[in-house]
């Protein structure tokens, strides 16, 4: 029998209903398990003495195990290859591998006008769900996953969380619903939808004038700053009349740009990133012209395909990767 991870929202709190016991000591077996990874269940005190055998018969504090880390030479990169248990999930086979990245950042990172941003170091936790898939595609469990992290005994702040979607319409609309407070990154990447569909052929089905009404209608609703992802491909969407177009389409809202450097995947991808000017070029646009807060993206972890797009490359088969967000819809 497979043993689930006692940080399964779902699954432990649904056994603990079952068994009548109170969900509110699930923040605190999770405290325990947390601040002591190696203890035994019966050494989690105040439980209802019928917990224990359940959390033995069913739960471990960690189902999966870290199969390596490799550092950057930048030292602020650390990229993760996780082997999950075998496990009953739909879509993850047994002895599936997940990648992820830890990024130290600093508020220095980030360029204006080519040169670094002032600032200075800051001790916090940020968590962001993106990268190769799309989060809003399994909806529930990234939900599930985000109430978790807010709740006791973590208690992460919603302003720390930052989801990012290729703009899956109906999903963005229960967003902020469901979970609200949390930051959005739109992986836009050109203000046009034909050269949109072309960079991601996902995005057909989310025509651009559907999905910028829907972000205005989230923005109306949440008060808050959506953030615009642009990957800059060089003679693709990086010359000066898709930075005014894009400027416009911005216009009556309140976003932060991120322009991007396109990340190389092996031999695989046509692309080439944008030369330093006419990233620079581009963001004196939407700064200077359209008055948009627009940053550039500090490259970190290239050297260990931890960069942007660049996570689980190696592990797929080539004819795989279909597009720069590798969508399945």
């Amino acid at each position: 029998m497979a043993y689930k991870s006692v940080f399964d929202a779902s699954a432990i709190k649904a056994e603990f209903e079952s068994a009548g016991f109170n969900p509110n000591f699930i923040p605190l077996i999770w405290k325990h398990v947390l601040k002591n990874p190696n203890s035994q269940w019966d050494e989690i005190p105040s439980l209802p003495s019928a917990a224990y055998p359940l959390l033995n018969s069913k739960f471990r504090p960690c189902t999966s195990t870290l199969h390596s880390a490799v550092n950057s030479s930048d030292q602020v990169t650390t990229k993760l290859l996780i082997k999950l248990q075998n496990t009953v999930h739909p879509g993850i086979t047994n002895g599936e591998f997940v990648e992820a990245v830890i990024m130290r950042y600093d508020t220095r990172l980030g360029k204006y006008g080519g040169k670094p941003r002032p600032g200075g170091p800051r001790s916090t936790l940020c968590i962001s769900s993106q990268g190769m898939g799309e989060p809003l595609n399994n909806y529930n469990a990234v939900v599930e996953a985000i109430r978790v992290m807010t709740a006791p005994p973590f208690q992460l702040s919603p302003k720390k969380i930052t989801v990012s979607t290729v703009g899956i319409i109906h999903a963005i609309s229960k967003l902020q619903r469901d979970v609200p407070n949390l930051n959005l990154a739109v992986s836009l990447h050109a203000p046009v939808q034909d050269i949109r569909c072309q960079i991601m052929p996902a995005a057909r089905a989310f025509p651009l004038e559907r999905l910028m009404n829907t972000l205005q209608e989230y923005q109306n609703s949440s008060q808050q700053k959506i953030f615009i992802e642009y990957i800059m491909l060089d003679g693709m969407n990086d010359e000066e009349q898709h930075a005014h177009h894009l400027g416009k389409l911005l216009e009556t809202f309140q976003s932060v740009v991120n322009l991007i450097p396109f990340n190389p995947i092996g031999s695989l991808s046509p692309y080439t990133t944008s030369d330093d000017q006419k990233v620079i070029k581009f963001q004196k646009i939407l700064r200077g012209t359209y008055n948009i807060r627009t940053t550039v993206r500090k490259q970190m972890g290239q050297d260990i395909s931890g960069a942007c797009g660049q996570l689980v490359v190696d592990k797929r088969s080539a004819d795989l990767i279909t597009d720069i967000e590798d969508i399945r819809i």
